[in-house]
């Protein structure tokens, strides 16, 4: 079967050799014949597989035909044909570019060059195209590790706003203004905090709850939702797949993907159109898992959500996933949506893709690891009930950030513990070695300058084998994973918290400290 090649032909010379050439080596030519300069610049617009040019043509030579080409920075292979020219003349053309140098008379090289060249071309384009993917990951590598950073210093002052917020609010003699004042105040800070969640989903910071799940069931169960979501005048059609394929993710946060994107799609349709949600099955091989850094080759399950809507150009679709990113008008969204999206399906060991072109629609497609076995969920452990959030115990406070620190002194010492502060990890030893009573509980931030949180612990624990431990952290449990300690059976505070959240967790350490003393008693 012939091969289709598409042939620009610069020249003014009859083409019938070179074609009749071209069909003998088994390809189907298409030719596109340019004899001026400015047909050739806009002939270059094209998608050409192999560039021939007769060496003369009247006004344009052949290095004028390179010169053209590089000018317009398209990666075109050019192959000369001339009758019999001098040797200084062949090496001019191929030191200017020429892909090669042919005579008329003898065109049996031809389809060797032109082989040549297309698989050089396709070399170029790929290795091109993995450049541009991986420093695409990079990038999202280094933005992700800045917004984590950001959201781990957001969430300090939405600690401190919140705490003292609430503290004041339980005041019984406020005046009704001051109490509307720090009431919204308060809800500021909550809107502060959500933003810092997805900033820490785009990180793949946040904590994800894996479960084993049904993609099928799960996107059945909010269609009804997305009915009310996306309006009456968009068209939602759902095509499940025929197997019941199961992956380990989060249903909620999955669930948040599928909502985000089809809330873009929704967008995209100002009036209205057809939104589509298809799952399935694919293998994907390895040449896929290299150019996303991260996924694992094999079978996967895909989720695609297609629009009819205005679609998107290639400059767009370069920075959907960064955070704060977007399309829309002022008001109408934060940007974090997709890349809050990105960061979920990144964290779950899947991929996440955008196919568009604009006044064609848009395919965002989400690919998703089969599960291999059960999963367990990781269902947080709750206390059914609590006692008042009072106690009378020692507690060692480590925390660098000043005004943190002074927010969780004034909530522990005023219901009734005894605080001993420390801002850096080598002046809590000094606290840990010095202080002469027993020390219940130590209250560490995980990351802190000179000594981390994690080995501030080690450095005191063999000194105080009695001593409990709850960290805290503006980032996840993922940080203490990173600093060495191993997660399970972790007590663990996230920032921001409130006053009572914080009063109630370490009620619940400190109480499991007497419960297992009882157990073992």
């Amino acid at each position: 079967m012939s091969l289709p090649l598409r042939v620009l032909y610069i020249g003014a010379t009859s083409a019938e050799a070179v074609a009749a050439e071209l069909r003998r080596g088994g390809y189907a030519p298409t030719f596109e014949h340019v004899v001026t300069e400015s047909q050739l610049r806009g002939a270059l617009s094209g998608n050409w597989d192999i560039a021939i040019c007769d060496f003369a043509t009247d006004g344009l030579s052949a290095l004028a035909v390179l010169r053209a080409i590089q000018t317009k920075g398209v990666d075109l292979p050019l192959i000369v044909v001339s009758g019999k020219i001098k040797d200084a003349d062949v090496l001019s053309v191929l030191k200017a570019g020429a892909a090669d140098h042919l005579t008329r008379a003898n065109l049996m090289r031809l389809n060797a060059a032109v082989e040549r060249e297309i698989h050089a071309v396709k070399m170029r384009r790929d290795r091109i195209r993995l450049e541009e993917q991986f420093r695409q990951a990079q990038k999202m590598e280094a933005v992700g590790r800045l917004a984590g950073g950001v959201a781990h210093d957001f969430n300090n002052l939405l600690t401190v706003i919140t705490g003292y917020s609430d503290m004041l609010l339980a005041s019984k003699d406020l005046k009704p203004a001051h109490r509307t004042a720090l009431e919204e105040i308060r809800r500021s800070a909550e809107r502060g905090g959500s933003l810092t969640h997805q900033l820490l989903a785009f990180s793949r910071r946040q904590p994800l709850e894996a479960k084993t799940v049904r993609v099928n069931d799960l996107v059945l169960q909010i269609e009804k939702l997305l009915h009310r979501l996306i309006g009456e005048d968009i068209e939602l059609v759902t095509i499940p797949a025929a197997a019941q394929d199961t992956v380990e993710a989060d249903p909620g946060r999955l669930e948040q993907v599928i909502m985000n994107l089809a809330v873009n799609a929704r967008d995209a349709m100002p009036n209205g159109g057809k939104l589509t949600i298809e799952t399935g099955t694919v293998h994907l091989d390895e040449s896929f898992s290299a150019k996303r850094l991260g996924v694992v080759a094999g079978q996967h399950v895909t989720i695609s959500i297609t629009d009819s809507g205005i679609g998107m150009d290639e400059e767009t679709q370069s920075h959907l996933f960064e955070p704060f990113f977007t399309t829309k008008k002022p008001g109408r969204g934060t940007g974090l949506g997709l890349a809050t999206a990105y960061g979920i399906i990144r964290q779950s060991g899947g991929a996440i893709g955008m196919f568009s072109e604009p006044g064609k629609g848009t395919t965002a497609r989400i690919y998703l690891p089969i599960a291999q076995g059960k999963t367990t969920p990781a269902v947080a452990e709750k206390v059914a009930g609590h006692g008042p959030l009072t106690g009378a115990e020692t507690i060692l406070v480590v925390e660098d950030e000043a005004r943190v620190r002074k927010l969780m002194v004034d909530v522990l010492t005023g219901r009734g513990y005894t605080v001993l502060e420390a801002t850096r990890g080598q002046e809590a030893v000094r606290i840990a070695k010095r202080h002469k009573g027993e020390i219940n509980l130590a209250l560490v931030d995980v990351v802190m300058p000179e000594m981390s949180g994690p080995d501030l612990v080690r450095e005191i624990s063999p000194r105080r084998p009695h001593m409990r431990v709850l960290f805290i952290s503006g980032y996840t449990e993922e940080a203490i994973v990173h600093h060495g300690i191993p997660e399970s059976g972790i007590a663990f505070l996230q920032k921001p918290f409130l006053p009572d959240a914080l009063a109630q967790k370490v009620r619940e350490v400190l109480d499991a400290r007497s419960n297992s003393a009882n157990d073992h008693s």
